[in-house]
């Protein structure tokens, strides 16, 4: 099978050397291969694309990459992108306060709920609880596209309530990729773990007030419940590891490179400007599929053609702050 070489996700330029010498080297044992058929197949980006249109995240305002006309408007992107720095300035301490409230709870719940799927759990079903797995791995993945391409393509951060708490990070995001390994536990879950707490509410308050009977008869729908949880609530935590390239546990380096979690190159894909496909960051196992019925495109078309808004509009705006 013919393959195409492509590039690290995150390319590194040692020594100072240029991107022209770069290129050069023969061999580098972290270069990712692609097999041609599955890129002429597929719309994903090309590895033109990638070294033009994203940020190399070992090199966050890309000074390797650019010209001089283009340092004297500003970095494109990075930590030091005007736009960068006035959204992450919007960060507030009543949202603090309400993610910690929420990663409490949440947390709490998840205690209270994992000892109630025990208590009940009969060995027989095990089959249920791995189908369960599957079914809620995929729905927590496919929830998580939903809500990355509302929040990506849709909205304003001038928007009330909405806009400074939960889309500011989205546009932070494209303009800074790497602001996300800079967050501590709080910032990074709080919004996701506020999600999967009414579902863990009422599957605890199922458990506590129903029969074993019934409680038996709904187990695998339970089940189903309490993992599609734990999926939505780590969703960030994953996203951000594909975001890290250092200091990684194994674990996590394991189960993303055989895609049980999301891999990192496979997220880089998303973030080639102007951001607007492989939206699932859960597994990522959605993206494909779901660009090759070219789903969110449609979806797009149509909010656009019946509303007017055009997609990303906001998204673009704070882009183009480089001064």
């Amino acid at each position: 099978m013919d393959l195409v070489t492509l590039p690290p996700c995150s390319r590194r330029l040692d020594g100072g050397m240029s991107p022209e010498h770069h290129h050069s080297v023969q061999e580098d044992p972290s270069v990712l291969k692609i097999s041609s058929t599955f890129l002429m197949s597929t719309p994903i980006k090309t590895e033109q694309d990638i070294l033009e249109k994203s940020m190399p995240e070992d090199d966050p305002n890309s000074n390797s990459e650019v010209n001089g006309v283009e340092m004297k408007r500003g970095p494109r992107w990075g930590p030091q992108h005007k736009g960068a720095q006035e959204l992450a300035n919007l960060y507030s301490s009543g949202k603090r306060s309400q993610e910690i409230i929420c990663v409490c709870l949440c947390i709490g719940l998840m205690i209270l709920n994992l000892y109630l799927i025990v208590r009940h759990f009969r060995f027989e079903r095990i089959s249920i609880v791995i189908m369960a797995a599957l079914c809620g791995i995929l729905t927590a993945d496919f929830g998580s596209g939903l809500v990355h391409w509302a929040a990506d393509t849709w909205g304003s951060v001038e928007l009330p309530i909405i806009g400074k708490n939960f889309l500011r990070p989205f546009r932070e995001h494209h303009i800074d990729p790497t602001s996300i390994t800079r967050h501590d536990f709080i910032e990074t879950n709080g919004d996701n773990f506020m999600i999967a707490i009414p579902i863990l509410g009422k599957l605890a308050y199922n458990f506590l007030a129903r029969t074993q009977a019934e409680i038996q008869q709904d187990f695998a729908f339970s089940a189903y419940l309490f993992l599609c949880s734990i999926f939505v609530a780590m969703t960030n935590q994953i996203h951000k590891w594909s975001h890290t390239y250092w200091g990684l546990p194994k674990w996590v380096i394991l189960l993303q490179d055989y895609h049980i979690m999301l891999p990192r190159r496979h997220h880089r894909i998303h973030h080639v400007a102007p951001h607007e496909t492989y939206f699932c960051i859960t597994t990522g196992w959605l993206n494909w599929p779901l660009e090759k019925i070219r789903f969110w495109t449609c979806l797009e078309n149509i909010i656009e053609y019946t509303t007017g808004c055009r997609p990303r509009d906001d998204d673009m705006k704070w882009a183009e702050k480089t001064q």
